[in-house]
């Protein structure tokens, strides 16, 4: 029998994602993809995946999961989720192996929205247009072009190996970050006024926030005299729409290829993570840079996750923590010890 992840517990939003679905703009289908594709990454390469491997990713998700068939290497990374393997707490940002009988379950995270659990050789589902990602409302990838609900059964690609687990630091969520954009392509129709608003005030996160996009709550951002209507042109992820309410929308990875409100801003790629971890409720402060900074910050975000599978370390075993922490030093004659 293969060997399948079954989800018996799931509060919250879970779909299966990788890489996302490439050259499909054209006919109206946008990437899709992880939110936060540091985290994602770097669950995959707990594990020895790819980086671009599928993975469960759990939007403020709760969850509890069995193996059946076997055992598999797993890896959890992302916002900070409370993990416990047959009841013992666990930490994250580690490889470990969940063997068949065993019962893992993952908490909702305590901060941040998207955590990603991986699992070595990735989730084998079929692929569609060349990726297993969800697009939910194009009902495409994912399992059977939906989400992950409770009781599924995910299928495993590879049996857990004896190669020693690893670890990585946590990757920091950067709550208080002002979220970098690059200014336009419709940033004249905006009046003065309007552009200091975006730029100078502190806007929050409303409750209509998904993966296709966030809105945000917050004081409204003016219009020109041209108003808010633009003939419907390209979006990209991370395209700030401003609607004739004057309230912002920053689209996402499941976002619409196209669209008629004006775009007063583009979120830059490198910080599209940031965004997608706050939660509703939380600030978004705006800060203007120019396309060359832009341009670095996205290639140096690349080369952290190229060079994620440099940073592993092995995950010391109980016996060797235990003689780290040298608590022989600190023994005492029992017959001389004070009461």
């Amino acid at each position: 029998m293969s060997a399948h992840l079954h989800i018996t517990r799931l509060t919250g939003a879970a779909s299966l994602q990788d890489c996302g679905r490439r050259g499909f703009l054209r006919f109206g289908l946008s990437a899709s993809g992880p939110m936060d594709p540091l985290a994602f990454a770097a669950a995959n390469r707990l594990v020895g995946n790819p980086a671009d491997a599928a993975a469960l990713e759990l939007g403020l998700a709760a969850a509890s999961l069995r193996v059946e068939g076997g055992a598999v290497h797993l890896a959890l990374a992302g916002a900070p989720s409370g993990l416990r393997l047959d009841g013992e707490p666990l930490a994250a940002h580690r490889s470990f192996v969940l063997r068949e009988g065993s019962a893992l379950t993952v908490e909702r995270p305590r901060e941040g929205v998207f955590a990603y659990l991986a699992a070595a050789g990735g989730f084998p589902v079929r692929s569609v247009m060349g990726s297993r990602a969800l697009h939910q409302r194009a009902a495409l990838g994912g399992l059977d072009g939906r989400p992950c609900r409770e009781g599924d059964r995910l299928p495993l690609a590879a049996p857990a190996s004896g190669e020693a687990d690893h670890s990585l630091d946590p990757i920091p969520l950067e709550r208080e970050a002002p979220i970098r954009v690059v200014l336009g392509p419709q940033d004249d129709l905006f009046s003065q006024a309007g552009l200091a608003t975006f730029l100078a005030e502190t806007f929050t996160v409303s409750n209509r926030a998904d993966r296709m996009g966030y809105q945000l709550d917050g004081p409204e951002i003016a219009h020109g005299a041209g108003g808010f209507n633009i003939v419907s042109d390209a979006t990209v992820s991370g395209s700030v729409q401003v609607p004739g309410s004057g309230r912002p929308i920053v689209l996402l990875a499941d976002r619409q290829t196209t669209g008629g409100y004006p775009k007063i801003a583009s979120v830059i790629s490198a910080d599209l993570r940031r965004i997608a971890q706050r939660r509703p409720g939380e600030p978004v402060r705006f800060a203007a840079v120019d396309l060359a900074t832009a341009t670095r910050l996205a290639r140096e975000a690349a080369a952290r996750i190229a060079a994620l599978g440099t940073r592993l370390r092995p995950v010391e075993g109980e016996a060797e923590r235990l003689m780290a922490a040298n608590l022989a030093g600190a023994a005492v004659d029992a017959l001389r010890a004070e009461d």
